[in-house]
């Protein structure tokens, strides 16, 4: 199954959401991308049908292997890419995190790794 770019999106709000609190509950994600409960619960469903999320017994809702795999991935795309943008090439801070949303979803594999590339070998500029 394929996952489309809100899905990924979901992905990487749980990562991160995760990391800030330890744990996720589809209300958390709700309330973090201003959607309604039964907007996320939809997606959840998606997500576990797709193999990337179960939802334990008591509502933490937990990335598989291959979900936090690919929620990192994108975070990684996100993170970088506006690092990219607002140091190398001046980008004011907002839209630089909001473009690079944007940017991690259809940007191709041999563009971010020479993107990536170049802030490993530039650490000056980022």
């Amino acid at each position: 199954m394929r996952i489309q770019e809100s899905g990924e999106n979901y992905l990487e709000t749980i990562l991160i959401l995760k990391n800030r609190n330890g744990f996720v509950r589809s209300i958390d994600v709700a309330n973090e991308l201003g959607f309604t409960k039964a907007s996320v619960s939809r997606a959840m469903s998606i997500l576990k049908e797709a193999g990337l999320l179960v939802m334990e017994q008591n509502g933490n809702l937990v990335l598989t292997d291959s979900g936090a795999k690919r929620a990192a991935a994108v975070y990684e795309r996100h993170t970088l890419i506006a690092k990219f943008l607002e140091l190398t090439l001046g980008v004011d801070h907002e839209t630089a995190v909001q473009d690079s949303c944007r940017i991690e979803h259809i940007i191709s594999e041999k563009s971010f790794q020479l993107i990536k590339k170049h802030v490993e070998d530039h650490p000056e500029t980022v």
